[in-house]
């Protein structure tokens, strides 16, 4: 089963590759995904949350507060470490059960969608291929901005926060440079590299 890891900054595109991954028949395993299914409503998570947290964390509805806690997190990066140390073994522990499933299905290719992807040297050593997607700086705001109600400066601070751009290509066995691409220009590429992605 080749395993390929894939990556890059917010609004990079990395969501619209994935999906088309998948349509060549990857097998997708999202870290995203799972940390909002766990953070949700009756979620794994909510309990431990609510014990470390408080209730304060909590929306009315009963699921992680997410604004609140990225909020609560960019002020504090104590509060973010004792976060992920509440999501982190929860999320291991939910991709290991996916890749199993990955793995009775017959998948050829599992894609592992993971924002800390490059910060962890126990990923990197796991993956045959890291594909990072890119594009340019001022372009994944303005896709931010189209599609979320933050503003500019928030934008700003979740990518400084997050690796910097020259590290993650330099993490990099493939890059995917997502700039005025069209989705059809994007599953030409995707295409092309499809050999090298055990696709």
């Amino acid at each position: 089963m080749f395993k390929l890891g894939l990556t890059g900054g917010i609004g990079c595109g990395k969501t619209t590759v994935a999906a088309l991954l998948r349509q060549r028949g990857a097998w997708l395993i999202d870290a995203d995904a799972i940390a909002h299914e766990i953070s949700a409503p009756g979620g794994l998570a909510v309990p431990e949350l609510e014990q470390v947290f408080g209730t304060r964390v909590l929306t009315p509805q009963g699921g992680l507060d997410r604004a609140l806690m990225r909020q609560l997190a960019f002020a504090d990066a104590s509060l973010r470490q004792r976060l992920e140390s509440v999501l982190h073994p929860m999320i291991g522990h939910e991709i290991a059960k996916r890749e199993q499933q990955a793995q009775a299905a017959g998948a050829a290719c599992v894609i592992y969608d993971i924002p800390l992807l490059l910060q962890s040297d126990r990923w990197r050593r796991r993956l045959d291929r890291v594909l990072v997607v890119d594009c340019l700086p001022e372009t994944q705001i303005q896709r931010v901005m189209q599609r979320s109600a933050l503003a500019r400066a928030d934008i700003e601070q979740i990518i400084s926060s997050q690796l910097p751009r020259w590290e993650r290509l330099r993490g990099a066995d493939m890059v995917l440079f997502n700039q005025n691409r069209s989705l059809d220009q994007l599953s030409v590429d995707l295409a092309q590299m499809a050999p090298h992605l055990g696709l």
